[in-house]
């Protein structure tokens, strides 16, 4: 497999392919790099989170190759802070459930707003691990390209538990065949 390019974002700062490109906030860091998409104020933060990673990584990736191309995200925690969430206004005393909240208590939901927003059509899916496993998730990587063969997947980790600790560590890799630029 071949990295065409690799994105970091962490509390502190956002590094694209080696290099600080912004230091804030998710919403401020939309704000100043894509911002032209109202539904994200409706996603719950591990989608915010994923959503910006996957904008920053594939904001120069052409129409067709895009459309075929696969994503297989990770993390530790699925959903669970928006889980938590919900569940607290289950458990209020008036019982609301929040149809807003309950959207997101599906890990994979990230996944999905990545893929709408990009129009990709390849194999999509989300896994929870024990624990950050960066051969297991290569491994992972690298059974896409024989399983489903697109011509790009985006893969790695995003895993937010709350706003002060959050990672989102996901590249854009290829099969060695396609030719991105």
């Amino acid at each position: 497999m071949n990295t065409v390019s690799q994105v970091r974002i962490t509390r502190e700062e956002t590094i694209l392919d080696g290099k600080c490109i912004f230091t804030g906030s998710i919403t401020e860091l939309y704000r100043e790099f894509a911002g032209d998409y109202p539904k994200f104020f409706k996603m719950d933060s591990l989608c915010r989170l994923g959503f910006m990673a996957a904008e920053l990584l594939l904001k120069n990736i052409p129409a067709p190759i895009r459309e075929n191309a696969a994503i297989a995200l990770f993390n530790r925690n699925g959903s669970l802070i928006t889980d938590r969430n919900y569940q607290k206004t289950v458990s209020d005393d008036n019982y609301f459930p929040s149809p807003a909240l309950f959207v997101y208590t599906l890990a994979n939901i990230v996944t999905g707003e990545i893929a709408i927003r990009n129009k990709i059509y390849g194999e999509s899916s989300f896994y929870i691990l024990d624990e950050y496993d960066a051969a297991l998730i290569e491994d992972i990587a690298a059974s896409v390209f024989i399983t489903s063969s697109p011509s790009l997947l985006l893969t790695g980790w995003v895993d937010y538990n709350d706003e002060t600790d959050y990672l989102a560590d996901m590249k854009l890799v290829t099969d060695n065949k396609t030719k991105i630029r």
